[in-house]
């Protein structure tokens, strides 16, 4: 504990690093105040038909993501989402579209170009998600819930509905690249993140009540058998988004000609990654899953019986379909995000090759076949702790705390918390401080 205070001490003596994780800070709390604020013309008092529609499903991961502000009908209901979904299509049409391979090519030029299609696009996108979640305001809320000068009828709440989801997208957008730009790095996914956390002391609170009250199920010993079930599930998913499978690369021998000396040739490593895919195959998986809700409300029968067995996020048709979607779109994501070619091609320009195997063709194929073996093991791990919540509430765990216990908002917070150490630790070791994940005294200067 000493040594940990010490590190946080050292934190605090690096005025770049400190102003960072201040102006973070500050601008996560910003957003975190935007999001309680509700549209003009609710009564944010009588929203139990949204926030029962927003309990699970797709509906529940995006209230996840936003903190809960869609189910309170906030002016951020629709938080960062248009922008993560905006940057997943310019991502995807990367692959078919020639300008944007071109762009993706020319360096931080293309990145800022790429980044200004993907933030008019985010406006699109909410433009399409804006009057969309105003009309399932206007269909499932009653008309208690409107004040009477702002009936829900007219075009003014309308108008201005969408001009305040707008902007509150644009603002978390602009919230998020300023945090990038000027704070600790990886704004959008701390925003994301920060949203998730929102949740879970009222999570957690829940929880502890249920178990805790007369006639609860198994009292405070449950409780800590949760808890430490929980850390072992938090170390398995910081294996998995840790998890490479390194690949030996050997540099030839290169003449420096001003010493007229030869430099022995190097070797290094590539580090491809287990779950390279990261939460996206649990997201589109998830938008998948959203089909068989919609059709059984449509359908009769027996087909409305067995769109229904699918729509039960907690049913074992519906987890079994949804694992067997992460691991195929697991490796459909993989394939298109790792370009093995391109890193053949880049490892053959520098001089560098895999022992054994000749560059070019041959080390592409190699690269894609390792990818595939690794990819294997590591969605079918992917999927487990995403059909984790749904185990937990048959162990009797309130569907609100089961959530923390696999699935995106696990991942997500897992994966930006060792992004953020790392970026910490890279300052720390600048300044010759030893690192956050192994404190210790305040390294010298061999200056």
């Amino acid at each position: 504990m000493k040594n940990f205070i010490e590190t946080l001490q050292n934190i605090w003596k690096i005025e770049e690093l400190r102003n960072k994780i201040l102006l973070t800070l500050g601008l996560m709390a910003v957003y975190r105040f935007m999001a309680q604020i509700p549209l003009p013309g609710i009564d944010p008092t009588q929203l139990t038909a949204l926030e029962n529609q927003a309990g699970d499903g797709l509906l529940g991961l995006l209230n996840a993501f936003t903190g809960g502000a869609f189910s309170r009908a906030s002016i951020m209901a629709l938080g960062i989402m248009p922008y993560i979904s905006a940057s997943i299509v310019v991502q995807l049409m990367g692959i078919a579209v020639p300008y944007l391979q071109k762009l993706q090519k020319d360096g931080e030029s293309g990145r800022k170009k790429t980044t200004q299609i993907t933030r008019w696009l985010t406006i699109g996108i909410t433009l399409v998600q804006g009057p969309a979640y105003i009309t399932n305001m206007a269909a499932i809320l009653p008309e208690s819930a409107f004040v009477s000068d702002a009936v829900i009828g007219t075009g003014f709440f309308w108008f201005s509905s969408m001009v305040l989801l707008m902007a509150g997208t644009v603002f978390a957008m602009w919230l998020g690249e300023r945090i990038t730009d000027k704070g600790i790095g990886n704004g959008i996914s701390l925003l994301i993140m920060i949203g998730i956390i929102a949740r879970f002391p009222s999570s957690f609170a829940q929880e502890l009540a249920s178990k805790t009250a007369s006639g609860g199920a198994g009292g405070i010993m449950m409780i800590l058998l949760e808890i430490v079930v929980w850390f072992l599930v938090i170390l398995a998913s910081v294996l998995l988004v840790t998890a490479v499978r390194r690949i030996s690369v050997q540099y030839a021998r290169r003449t420096v000609v001003g010493n007229v000396k030869d430099v022995e040739g190097t070797r290094q490593y590539i580090p491809l990654k287990l779950n390279s895919a990261g939460v996206m195959p649990i997201i589109f998986a998830q938008a998948i899953m959203f089909i068989p809700g919609a059709f059984a409300q449509k359908a009769e029968g027996s087909f409305q019986e067995i769109g229904a067995s699918f729509a039960n996020m907690n049913g074992l048709g519906y987890n079994v379909l949804f694992a067997v979607l992460i691991i195929v779109f697991s490796y459909f994501y993989t394939a298109i995000t790792i370009p093995t070619n391109k890193m053949a091609d880049d490892l053959k320009r520098s001089g560098g090759f895999i022992p054994g195997i000749r560059p070019g063709h041959d080390t592409a194929e190699r690269l894609d076949s390792i990818l595939s073996r690794i990819t294997f093991p590591g969605s079918l791990f992917l999927a487990l702790l995403a059909v984790l919540p749904a185990i937990a509430v048959q162990f009797g765990i309130q569907q609100n705390w089961a959530l923390f216990y696999g699935g995106t908002s696990l991942i997500i917070m897992v994966g930006v918390a060792i992004d953020t150490i790392q970026q910490i630790n890279s300052y720390l070791l600048n300044s010759h401080y030893d690192s956050l994940m192994k404190v210790g005294n305040k390294r010298k200067s061999s200056l």
